[in-house]
């Protein structure tokens, strides 16, 4: 009797044991859910699902979203009913958690009006007891735009300067410069700001110095999904013409000058030899006046000429 109650006992605790092993098993879960990255366009609604397996129901436990805190959730569950007080500000009232299917342990996070803030990663938290588990999902937020615009500023000594101008990128694209060809052309400057929702407006100039170059064109590409947009210009001839025209007065000028003096240093020496003296000292003082208010007047018109050059050249900076 002894030993038969001594095989009982033993077959109780080996019971016992594979039956709180089988309990253990049941509340251990794993968690599933979309493999990112997870595009999400701006301005959209996003909807990012995760799964327990095995399935189960989850109305019990505790689910939280998180970026990347816990302590600072986007979105809380918990007793059966969602929380509010601990979500981050810029998260209230832009979240809703559809629990259609939390019998079978599915919920979906939904995040409304999508902005570059949401650019990231998102935690999908269950807890049940003191056990828990997590997904995590890469999210990337994109903007793209087909509004370019090419500005071509008055030309200059130096050439023309043209601007390339495009808003509401994310994230930033890249830019280049394309000739008809299609091979790239050294831009002479890239520069981007940020608006109030944070997109990204790019600026790109180009200075053109030949009318070689006449066809040109700006890309802008999200090197995230692959999305170009460009848009193509064709100069005038008559817009490189400028230059040689600038290059035309300054050589004038120079050669008047030059010549002006020439003469005017041969009349001093006709006058040397065929005048007396006292005619030839009141002749040379009156050309001395003439070359003095002569050469006033070279040096204005050429101020003249370099402060004209100056405003056109800071208008093209602008």
């Amino acid at each position: 009797m002894d030993e038969e109650r001594l095989l009982i006992y033993r077959l109780g605790v080996v019971f016992i044991c594979l039956l709180h092993m089988v309990t253990l098993r049941a509340e251990q879960f794993t968690v599933t859910g979309l493999e990112g990255p997870v595009l999400a366009p701006f301005g959209t609604v996003l909807e990012l699902s995760c799964q327990l397996s095995p399935p189960q129901n989850a109305q019990h436990m505790e689910i939280r979203w998180f970026r990347t805190h816990y302590t600072q959730p986007i979105h809380q569950y918990e007793n059966g009913k969602d929380l509010f007080g601990e979500i981050i500000p810029k998260y209230v009232e832009r979240t809703e958690l559809l629990k259609d299917a939390i019998r079978e342990g599915k919920v979906t996070l939904r995040i409304f009006n999508v902005n570059p803030d949401d650019d990231g990663q998102y935690h999908c938290f269950f807890k049940d007891g003191k056990f828990y588990e997590e997904h995590i999902t890469e999210v990337k937020v994109i903007a793209g735009s087909s509004q370019i615009q090419i500005i071509v500023h008055p030309p200059t000594t130096k050439g023309v300067i043209v601007e390339c101008h495009s808003k509401g990128w994310f994230p930033r694209p890249h830019l280049e410069w394309k000739d008809s060809r299609g091979e790239i052309i050294p831009a002479e400057s890239k520069s981007y700001s940020r608006d109030e929702d944070k997109l990204f407006n790019m600026k790109m100039t180009l200075l053109l110095q030949n009318i070689s170059l006449r066809n040109i064109t700006c890309c802008l590409w999200n090197p995230l999904i692959g999305q170009e947009e460009s848009t193509s210009i064709v100069l005038p001839d008559e817009i490189f013409s400028w230059k040689s025209i600038w290059s035309l007065i300054v050589t004038v000028i120079l050669i008047m000058m030059a010549l002006f003096i020439i003469t005017h240093s041969y009349k001093l020496q006709v006058m040397e030899v065929f005048v007396s003296d006292a005619q030839f000292d009141l002749d040379a003082m009156w050309l001395d006046d003439m070359t003095m208010i002569l050469s006033m007047l070279m040096v204005f018109a050429v101020m003249l000429i370099f402060f004209l050059y100056f405003i056109l050249r800071g208008r093209n900076m602008k």
